[in-house]
């Protein structure tokens, strides 16, 4: 799907499946970022690393981590010390993002100044060219 998309003047945004599969099948010159998004546990921890150990060999562009539902300093460390060889980018627990999601509404409508909202504000400003 990824393979017929225009490569010039075009943003594409995918939600891939959780693991490495679909890392291994893109070509390299179809990806300009990597987001890798794991959760403070080890099991999301473990299949963060495969994943950017994969993304890296394939040369799959800039690769950032988002660490997810992260709750305090012990969950940042954790992640940190797994991963810390890479950006990282901190989205904390926010009741308001599940709030959002049971009214069927977006945290960027309902709580814009809510912390994960301020923190994927922050990835979207890593994301832009030249960042």
């Amino acid at each position: 799907m990824l393979g017929s998309v225009p490569a010039e003047g075009l943003t594409v945004v995918a939600d891939l499946e959780a693991g490495i599969g679909t890392l291994t099948r893109l070509p390299p010159e179809a990806v300009d970022a990597v987001l890798v998004v794991t959760e403070p546990t080890p099991r999301s921890l473990d299949v963060a690393r495969r994943a950017l150990a994969v993304a890296g060999e394939q040369q799959q562009g800039r690769i950032l981590v988002v660490a997810n539902k992260v709750t305090g300093d012990d969950d940042r460390l954790m992640i940190e010390a797994a991963l810390g060889d890479h950006e990282i980018v901190f989205v904390p627990a926010d009741d308001s993002i599940e709030t959002a999601d049971r009214e069927g509404a977006s945290p960027v409508d309902t709580a814009p100044g809510g912390p994960a909202v301020a923190a994927l504000g922050t990835l979207a400003e890593l994301l832009q060219p030249g960042a």
